[in-house]
């Protein structure tokens, strides 16, 4: 037989995963859970998602708004230092000093003249550190004129002087570094420098530097609050650190920054990892500067309830989930019960209890048109399962009386013939008997009609049939019937003993080379009635012993179908725990034992022939 490959078959390996219980309510709650729950954790899922992206906009603008504060307020203060600068690389003061031959006596006026505004402008800037003019002629003027150049170093090679000449009249910011320009001195600053040109072709004098004090520009940022682990710095175009929170874990090496992805980022912040913990990096660059503000925000303070939010929406899902499983069962139970009822209308069918199928209206739906067909189906397997018992018991019926039609004319021809045998031997007592007795034997077999008779009538015809058989075979047969007078008055279907008797005295005794004996007992047990035919007779061999209740022709002077006659009818009358039970060895005997439910004073005949 062919026989499915179920690993050939994904759908249906998926569809017992889908189902993984016997019971379709099981099923179903399996089912509904499976998808609350995934509905429950998608909705978490989003939530949680939305939340963070709305908490991460929110802080990116209110960042934005904060560092784009600082760079104006940077701005402003660049500008206002920018303004200095043009002063001053704008005065004639100073251009003519850079101008004119040194050691001069308008040299030195000029150069007393130009410390002078020096000194009043860093007297009124205190963020001011260093004032340097530089020329092209090596003159030079420094702060309040006390100071000196740091003689170490190349003036003209250094990255502020050669920017600004570059610039050619631009100003120049630089990152934030030690100033060596100025002996014994060195400072952190910020350098703005400028070229300083003639008025009249532009032609280049020197160059200016203005020291910003570092400071000014650390107060700007520091200011500012991110959270507990947030800060602000500060890089210019090209990615030198200006102002950082840590600056001497930068320049260390200590610590870095994301500044390639600051520089590369075309968007206005995003989020990276640091040290395990999620950042927010915010950026606002200056068009005036060109340095840029970033923002860096820890994304867990920026969620300080994050822990709570979350358990808050775990619990409103478990909630959920627990209201909606509730629902399931309810819903689940409200479902399958037609199911379940239909299901145990099936069993009470599957026992033959149709009288016990609970016939209820479900409606006009599909479950209630099953109903509908189920229940006409069971009417007619009722109907026929009765029509096919009436129609066996009539068939048992008509079997019964062959069999009593058949046993009557063996049985009376042969009691007959020993009447004569008797009567010619001159045994005129005996004729008497015999003659009686089976004239009372007729008398049962003929005015019986119905089929249930009292024990004590059943016994009685037993024991009439021995009689006779015992007057036949005279030294070969005696018997003994014991039966408990209590239980005479109990009713049984007729003809169960006499012909289990002529079984045992045709299949038993008769072949004992020796006299037999027939017992007959009865007694009330437990269960029932017992009755039981003994015979020591021939007994029968186990394959024999097997086929005892198969179906046989009628042959020969005993009836072949006497013992699976008298199995079925107690069956059919009793039920199927009631009947025949042989037990048998070879040699020495058998007994039958009868089987019979304790009918207290039975059955009114008219009932059960009704019932039939």
């Amino acid at each position: 037989m062919f026989k499915p490959d179920t690993e050939a078959f994904p759908g249906k390996r998926f569809g017992r995963l889908l189902q993984p219980f016997k019971s379709i309510r099981m099923n179903m709650i399996f089912l509904f859970s499976l998808l609350i729950l995934c509905a429950v954790f998608l909705f978490l899922g989003i939530s949680l998602r939305v939340t963070r992206k709305a908490v991460i906009e929110n802080s990116t603008e209110y960042t934005k708004q904060v560092i784009g504060q600082v760079n104006a307020d940077i701005d402003a203060y660049i500008s206002y230092m920018e303004n200095i600068s043009t002063l001053l690389v704008t005065n004639m003061d100073v251009r003519e000093y850079l101008s004119t031959e040194p050691y001069s006596e308008k040299d030195t006026e000029l150069y007393l003249r130009m410390l002078s505004q020096f000194e009043t402008i860093l007297s009124m800037r205190e963020d001011i550190y260093n004032i340097v003019v530089y020329g092209e002629n090596d003159k030079f003027a420094v702060n309040h004129g006390t100071q000196m150049l740091n003689r170490n170093v190349d003036i003209k090679e250094m990255t502020w002087y050669k920017k600004a000449i570059e610039g050619n009249g631009r100003r120049v910011l630089s990152s934030s570094h030690v100033q060596n320009l100025i002996s014994d001195d060195y400072k952190w600053v910020v350098t703005l420098s400028k070229a300083i040109r003639t008025k009249e072709t532009g032609k280049i004098l020197g160059a200016l530097l203005v020291d910003l004090n570092y400071s000014s520009i650390t107060k700007l940022c520091q200011n500012i609050k991110m959270g507990n682990k947030g800060y602000i710095f500060l890089i210019d175009s090209q990615g030198e650190i200006i102002y950082h929170p840590k600056q001497q874990l930068i320049y260390t090496g200590l610590r870095k920054e994301k500044i390639g992805e600051i520089l590369t980022c075309k968007k206005d912040h995003f989020i990276t990892t640091v040290d395990g913990e999620e950042k927010l990096y915010t950026m606002s660059t200056s068009e005036k500067t060109g340095w840029t503000v970033v923002g860096v925000a820890n994304i867990n303070e920026l969620f300080p309830g994050r822990q709570s939010t979350q358990s808050i929406y775990l619990e409103s899902a478990l909630m959920l989930l627990l209201g909606a499983l509730i629902i399931a069962v309810l819903f689940s139970n409200k479902l399958t019960r037609p199911i379940t009822d239909l299901r145990n209308s099936m069993k009470q069918v599957e026992k033959g209890n149709f009288d016990k199928i609970p016939r209820k209206d479900w409606g006009e739906g599909e479950i209630g048109m099953l109903h509908k067909s189920f229940y006409a189906m069971t009417d007619e397997l009722q109907n026929l399962m009765e029509d096919k018992s009436r129609s066996q018991k009539e068939k048992y019926k008509l079997e019964l009386r062959a069999l009593q039609a058949q046993i009557n004319p063996h049985f009376l021809y042969n009691t007959l013939d020993s009447i004569v045998w008797m009567g010619e031997g001159g045994n005129n007592k005996e004729v008497v008997i015999m003659t009686a007795t089976l004239a009372k034997l007729l008398r049962q077999s003929i005015s019986n009609e119905v089929e249930f008779v009292t024990i004590e009538n059943e016994v009685d015809y037993a024991r009439s049939y021995l009689i006779i058989q015992k007057m036949r075979y005279r030294d070969q047969l005696s018997f003994e019937i014991s039966v408990n007078p209590l239980i005479y008055s109990c009713r049984m279907v007729k003809l169960i003993l006499q012909p289990l008797v002529e079984n045992a005295i045709y299949h038993g005794i008769k072949y004992r080379e020796t006299k037999g004996t027939v017992i007959i007992r009865g007694e009330e047990t437990k269960e029932g009635i017992l009755l039981q035919v003994i015979d020591n007779g021939i007994g029968m061999e186990e394959d024999t012993l097997k086929h005892i209740f198969d179906k046989k022709d009628k042959s020969g002077k005993s009836n072949g179908v006497a013992v699976e006659n008298v199995n079925r009818r107690l069956k059919l009358y009793y039920g199927e725990q009631y009947g025949l039970q042989y037990e048998s060895t070879p040699g020495i005997g058998t007994t039958v034992s009868i089987y019979l439910p304790k009918v207290e004073g039975g059955v009114p005949d008219e009932e059960l022939s009704n019932n039939d």
